[in-house]
């Protein structure tokens, strides 16, 4: 048979104190001593009591939990380090204290909005972390009629009524096209991300600003950022006229497997073409050669959110992380 679940009455008779001392000293009111509590608070762990969630949410209190969507097919999900980064920062943020992440991964943008409103409805979650913002994002509308607290991971949007915590890709980009043409390259594609993305359109848009003057810059939009639509972009590149120097990619899984392409086609990497991947990660170090990256504070945002979600201010905040840096290694060389 399993064990019997501790309750109030159970702690109340082991300290021998009334079960209104207990409540109080577990819900950190006053009423009862800071000895009392602290007796109070060893004895419930000893017993492996912990809060009965349903009932606490039922009488009004918080659901100890904040939640997170993730909108990709759990294929390119499992090879992705980016979002393993973006949870670690959130449960950094967690640790220790009695929130916890809800996580749910789909692929539909129907299949997700039905999330929020489930999770709202029952009183699963307190507020919810949005990532990849989209173009007149319904997810928006839907939050603001809920009445759910939310927070962007990602650029600031006024208009939107809503927190962010953003990092400067635009400033990223500038970077990194200021490299490649100080390497000599000007024929340079930016390989991007799914263009419904705002963040896809402002990396693009920068890109275009820093490329300005040179004809052969472009870019070119992959359907999602496996390796699989990254291969077939990069051959069609590399094996086609006007073949470009330098190749920039939207996330560390695509510009990997540009590299394995182009070792296939026997193009030295960056002899022949240089190649630069958005997201530092363990894969960018590991794979040769080693790629240069644009690494940003991954971990940083998701913590930063957490906080600004849990301890909103009075209104709207955005706040800035620190800036990318370009880690240079030896995926990239003169043109």
């Amino acid at each position: 048979m399993p064990a019997k679940r501790p309750t109030i009455a159970d702690i109340a008779r082991a300290a021998g104190v009334s079960t209104g001392a207990v409540s109080y000293a577990l819900n950190n009111q006053r009423g009862v001593s800071e000895s009392t509590r602290r007796r109070i608070h060893e004895i419930a762990a000893t017993l492996g009591w912990v809060p009965n969630t349903a009932a606490r949410v039922l009488s009004g209190g918080p659901a100890g939990a904040i939640g997170l969507v993730v909108d990709r097919p759990a294929r390119v999900l499992g090879i992705e380090p980016y979002f393993m980064q973006l949870i670690s920062g959130i449960q950094a943020a967690l640790a220790g204290g009695p929130t916890s992440l809800l996580l749910q991964v789909t692929d539909n943008a129907p299949a997700q909005l039905a999330i929020y409103r489930r999770w709202w409805a029952e009183r699963r979650v307190d507020g919810i972390l949005l990532v990849d913002l989209l173009v007149d994002d319904p997810r928006v509308e839907l939050v603001t009629d809920l009445g759910l607290p939310a927070v962007i991971l990602g650029e600031p949007q006024a208009d939107l009524g809503l927190s962010s915590v953003w990092t400067d890709d635009e400033k990223a980009m500038a970077f990194v096209v200021d490299y490649l043409t100080t390497l000599g390259h000007r024929e340079i594609v930016r390989v991007a991300g799914p263009e419904e993305f705002v963040h896809t359109q402002r990396r693009t848009a920068a890109f275009l600003a820093a490329t300005a003057g040179l004809p052969g810059a472009r870019v070119l939009t992959a359907a999602d950022y496996s390796d699989d639509a990254a291969s077939r972009i990069t051959r069609r590149l590399l094996t086609g006229q006007l073949a470009p120097t330098a190749l920039v990619f939207d996330n560390d899984v695509m510009a990997v497997a540009a590299v394995g392409v182009a070792t296939e086609l026997g193009l030295d990497v960056p002899g022949r073409v240089s190649v630069v991947a958005w997201d530092d990660s363990a894969l960018c170090r590991l794979v040769r050669p080693a790629l240069t990256a644009v690494r940003r504070p991954t971990a940083e945002r998701g913590a930063a959110a957490v906080t600004l979600l849990l301890h909103p201010g009075d209104g709207p905040s955005q706040v800035k992380t620190a800036d990318p840096e370009l880690r240079v290694r030896s995926s990239t060389g003169p043109a």
